[in-house]
């Protein structure tokens, strides 16, 4: 899938949209993958499933379970030179690299909510928050209450996914 032309998307929220800018020209393997399962509408009605305050808030299971995923996996597109240096970071969530090396990401991404360097080479970053206003909606979903496996009393959902394209 051509990715090119993609600019940002805008995750679309039970507490508020959310602006990306997402990042093609460091990740095109991995923004090709969330803007497939976007435009497949893979995302829609997904529960935002472990929310840390102050460190992140991640989606993208179909499980709700953090175990759950699109059926496959791909390989790290880690950039050293992208750091989790500032709240808003976009990126992959996996289950480390296998022996092999290869890597686990499949459909769960999460958002930082806080600077975040400890992650520097183990995710693969995609995008980050394009604006204040969807930093606060971030920054609220980030502070609704759990329970002790980090995952919302009260369902926080991502509705839908726009792609934006050039």
């Amino acid at each position: 899938m051509d990715v090119s032309d993609v600019e940002g998307a805008v995750l679309h929220t039970s507490e508020g949209d959310i602006e990306l800018d997402l990042h093609p020209e460091d990740a095109p393997v991995t923004v090709a993958n969330f803007v497939g399962l976007s435009e497949d509408e893979f995302y829609d009605g997904l529960i935002f499933h472990r929310v840390i305050d102050d460190f992140m808030v991640q989606g993208g299971d179909p499980e709700g379970t953090g175990r759950g995923g699109p059926g496959y996996t791909f390989d790290d597109e880690v950039e050293a030179d992208h750091s989790f240096d500032q709240p808003g970071v976009l990126a992959m969530a996996n289950s480390g690299r296998t022996p092999e090396g290869d890597g686990t990401n499949g459909s769960q991404f999460f958002l930082t909510v806080t600077e975040t360097t400890h992650l520097d080479g183990q995710h693969t970053i995609f995008g980050h928050v394009a604006d204040d206003d969807s930093q606060e909606v971030l920054d609220t979903i980030a502070q609704v209450e759990t329970d002790s496996q980090d995952r919302p009393v009260s369902d926080v959902t991502l509705e839908s996914v726009t792609i934006e394209r050039a």
